[in-house]
């Protein structure tokens, strides 16, 4: 579904991604693992366009998207959760959720559209449809990247990229959050996720990549990675699962 080919990118003329190739098959999980600075947000902020590509090539459906635009990229359904969830304070976890919905609304029967993607979001967060009137500052961190996660499934996406969706968060809402994923993987959601917690990620994973300094550094399905001692040495900083 989605291709990189030696795609370098960067910041300010600064490359964070070093000719860096990854492709996601439909309706797999694909993990990108690594420490602090390796390039995986990058990534995310790459194929949603919000970086600039100085080489390379970045394919969805095999439709050429290099030079598209962020509005553009997430009209083809590639729908992002940012890092630090990123929730709007102020506004109310409905209110939150519609705005994920805005990529749907001119299309037919919107009102049923709606409707219909908020049972869905809601019955994967039972949680959500308890505090749907509350204002999302006040939640929990945890409660925040429900939101998060539920905002960007309203837009139907063909493509959900999640960046560190683990990010201070307890380890009992990480797996329910993990949970989740795998429940959208059987409904046949294609995803791509980006994590610096290694085992878990790898372990969800249909396909993994090991990032280190821009650079993919090893790839290969999921536990054959996450059970390389060499290689969980050297770049996640751990010792081997045993």
């Amino acid at each position: 579904m989605l291709r990189l080919e030696q795609v370098s990118a960067g910041y300010n003329r600064s490359i964070a991604l070093d000719n860096t190739s990854i492709e996601i098959p439909e309706g797999k999980i694909v993990s990108v693992v690594g420490a602090n600075g390796a390039g995986k947000s990058t990534i995310v902020n790459t194929v949603s366009r919000l970086v600039t590509v100085y080489s390379g090539k970045i394919t969805f459906d095999g439709r050429d998207i290099t030079a598209s635009k962020p509005a553009a990229v997430v009209d083809m359904g590639i729908v992002q959760v940012p890092e630090g969830r990123q929730v709007f304070a102020p506004l109310t976890v409905e209110e939150n959720l519609r705005l994920g919905f805005t990529r749907l609304a001119s299309g037919p029967n919107p009102a049923q559209k709606y409707r219909e993607r908020l049972d869905y979001v809601l019955d994967l967060f039972p949680r959500l449809r308890e505090r749907i009137t509350q204002r999302a500052g006040t939640m929990s961190g945890g409660e925040q990247q429900m939101v998060a996660v539920s905002r960007a499934l309203m837009a139907e996406p063909k493509l959900l990229m999640l960046d560190e969706p683990s990010l201070g968060l307890a380890p009992m809402i990480v797996d329910q959050i993990f949970e989740i994923l795998q429940k959208l993987r059987r409904d046949g959601l294609t995803i791509l996720l980006v994590e610096q917690h290694a085992d878990e990620a790898l372990q969800l994973a249909d396909y993994g990549y090991v990032m280190a300094v821009g650079r993919v550094r090893a790839e290969g399905p999921g536990n054959d990675l996450r059970d390389h001692p060499a290689l969980r040495q050297s770049y996640l900083g751990r010792e081997a699962v045993s």
